[in-house]
């Protein structure tokens, strides 16, 4: 965390630490943090390993979906699966937008913590546009704006919108 006088701390993590603990501060652990997003109360989500990640802006860290485990399953909290999720974007109405890159999909979070597949079909590569579930091929970084979510799509060196279902 850097604050508007230039000091840097951790919020939360061991540096150096790895693992998949929840917990407080340096109590907590992360695997391979990457993206990261902030909704409206505050909260931050962070993409780590396989595993979409909470953190307070109190340090408190809790795993919201997903696990160190590669795969490809829809579900709640450890029951959903991912294959290297890359990075976050909030939706309108709190919904959490994921790249889950390696399965090359977009998958969405509900506020109830429900991961389902919004967009891409999982081992499915190659952009093929038109009505979702559509295809994607690596799709990476995620932005959402005005009414659409704009997906970078690495493998295809394209960005992408997707707009009308929100």
């Amino acid at each position: 965390m850097i604050t508007p006088a230039g000091i840097v701390t951790t919020l939360a993590g061991n540096p150096g630490g790895k693992g998949s603990a929840d917990g407080t501060g340096a109590n907590a652990t992360f695997t391979s943090p990457f993206g990261i997003a902030i909704d409206s109360n505050g909260t931050l989500f962070v993409t780590d390993g396989n595993a979409i990640r909470a953190v307070t802006l109190s340090g408190v860290v809790t795993t919201l979906a997903g696990s160190q485990i590669i795969g490809s399953s829809d579900g709640t909290g450890a029951a959903a699966l991912f294959n290297g999720p890359s990075d976050i974007a909030i939706g309108p109405g709190g919904e959490i937008f994921v790249s889950d890159s390696g399965n090359c999909a977009i998958r969405e979070i509900s506020a109830a913590g429900v991961v389902t597949t919004f967009a891409g079909i999982a081992g499915e590569a190659g952009v093929k546009l038109g009505p979702l579930p559509a295809t994607l091929n690596v799709p990476a970084g995620l932005a959402y704006v005005g009414s659409a979510l704009y997906v970078v799509d690495e493998g295809e060196n394209s960005v992408l919108s997707i707009s009308g279902v929100f």
